[in-house]
């Protein structure tokens, strides 16, 4: 019967009309020299001001958020701080194991979940994966899948990572994502059913558009950007003498003119002729009071707005006084676990649903249950306490498997017949000496004599 289904076209998509095929192994988002879809574009962050971000910004919430996406881009590229600390939350969801749980026992359930473990372990699901994360800064990524059908089977041949500036919300709801085209440029156009795997993280309740990290990061970047800029300054003239030209009271205009040009070159030339009534002189500067420390406090104290923006915590990236292996450190990594558990099941059901579904459904007709994919993420075991309870619960009768203990420490079985750990031998009691005053002993011999 699903055979039928899958020949007879009957397979609904989300918008409730049938599948076209035809659609599925054209590439639809592709790039244009010249139309609305270009791979080139000029540079948004040079030389932006804080009232172009606010613009910038405010363009975005209006359904034009071109501008925003290239920004969300470079700054990825100019600030080493975010784009390390945006990359860490990428790769604490991309570097985990993904597992697929077929919807039962049966057979059939088992072989559907076969079939999908052979697509994860395709190399290209991998970049896939990383690519959807990209929807973390810029708060939507797009994937286009290439359908292959020359085995008479669909198969995803590739995943090409379409720019997000290619795409724009629709103007009634602003949570439908369109794809811009030369039919609608105003509006774009639905995104066809089965071809795209469109990811959204939802770090914020509202309009999608507004909940990019990136969005969040703009205005720490910007003030550290102009930090930067005014600390360069200052460190090319920092701890240098103040070079003073003095003149005396009947000095003429030309007079002033040669003290100026030889104040003004003294220092690449290093000499001066100057009249008997001029002299330089060269002032030795104080550093004021933590001025030569502020734009480094400035620029730090900004790194760690990031990183709780990005990171929810600071001390996994930047270790303070208190040490990473603090209780302080153990509770900020505890927030950030809450944040990899989330990112990971917004990523599987996002690959569920764009991506586990269209595959069964394409060749084995829609299902009443279908396989899952699930992002494991492995708890961190008290090994000390772990160790402490079987200790005590072990002679009471508990029974532990060893493989399950093994696991939990990390450990291999041991082969057949390798050498191992076991435990020390319990020691043998001494034996008792007798003597004459020993009344056990005293009570032996008497009984003998008798």
């Amino acid at each position: 019967m699903a055979q039928e289904i899958v020949n007879s076209g009957r397979i609904l998509g989300p918008d409730g009309l049938p599948i076209r095929r035809e659609q599925l192994t054209r590439e639809i988002a592709t790039p244009s020299l010249t139309g609305v879809r270009q791979i080139w574009t000029s540079s948004i962050a040079s030389g932006l001001t804080p009232e172009d971000l606010v613009s910038i910004l405010q363009r975005a919430v209006e359904n034009d958020a071109h501008d925003f996406l290239t920004l969300a881009e470079e700054m990825e590229e100019r600030e080493t701080h975010y784009g390390a600390v945006l990359g860490v939350r990428k790769q604490a969801v991309t570097g985990l194991d993904i597992i697929v749980e077929s919807a039962s026992d049966k057979t059939a359930d088992v072989k559907l979940a076969d079939e999908i473990r052979a697509l994860i372990a395709d190399p290209a699901f991998d970049d896939m994966t990383e690519d959807l994360m990209d929807a973390l800064g810029k708060s939507y990524s797009a994937v286009e899948i290439m359908w292959d059908r020359s085995e008479r089977q669909w198969r995803p041949r590739a995943y090409e990572h379409r720019d997000p500036r290619w795409f724009r919300f629709d103007r009634e709801t602003g949570s439908e994502l369109r794809l811009l085209d030369e039919v609608d440029f105003f509006n774009g156009i639905p995104l066809p059913a089965y071809k795209f795997i469109t990811h959204r993280p939802r770090i914020k309740t509202g309009l999608p558009i507004r909940s990019g990290l990136a969005r969040m990061a703009a205005f720490a970047w910007i003030c550290k950007a102009y930090a930067l800029k005014d600390w360069m300054a200052f460190a090319e003239v920092f701890g240098l003498p103040i070079t003073l030209g003095k003149y005396g009271p009947g000095a003429t205009a030309e007079d002033v003119a040669v003290l100026r040009a030889a104040v003004a070159n003294i220092g690449s030339d290093a000499r001066a002729v100057l009249p008997e009534s001029m002299k330089i002189e060269f002032e030795k500067t104080a550093a004021a009071a933590g001025g030569d420390t502020l734009f480094e406090k400035l620029c730090e104290y900004l790194d760690r707005q990031m990183s709780k923006a990005v990171l929810g915590q600071t001390s996994t990236t930047d270790a303070q006084a208190a040490g990473l292996g603090s209780n302080q450190a153990s509770v900020h990594n505890q927030v950030r676990g809450d944040i990899i558990r989330a990112d990971a099941r917004r990523l599987a059901n996002t690959l569920n649903r764009d991506l586990v579904k269209p595959y069964i459904d394409l060749n084995h007709g829609p299902q009443e249950h279908y396989p899952t994919i699930r992002i494991h993420i492995p708890e961190p075991e008290d090994l000390q306490q772990l160790t402490a309870a079987l200790k005590d619960l072990v002679p009471m009768g508990l029974r532990v498997e060893t493989s399950v203990i093994r696991d939990k420490l990390g450990l291999p079985d041991p082969a057949k017949d390798a050498e191992v750990l076991t435990a020390p031998a319990a020691a043998v009691a001494p034996a008792v000496n007798h003597h004459q005053g020993c009344p056990h002993c005293g009570t032996a011999r008497n009984a003998a004599s008798d």
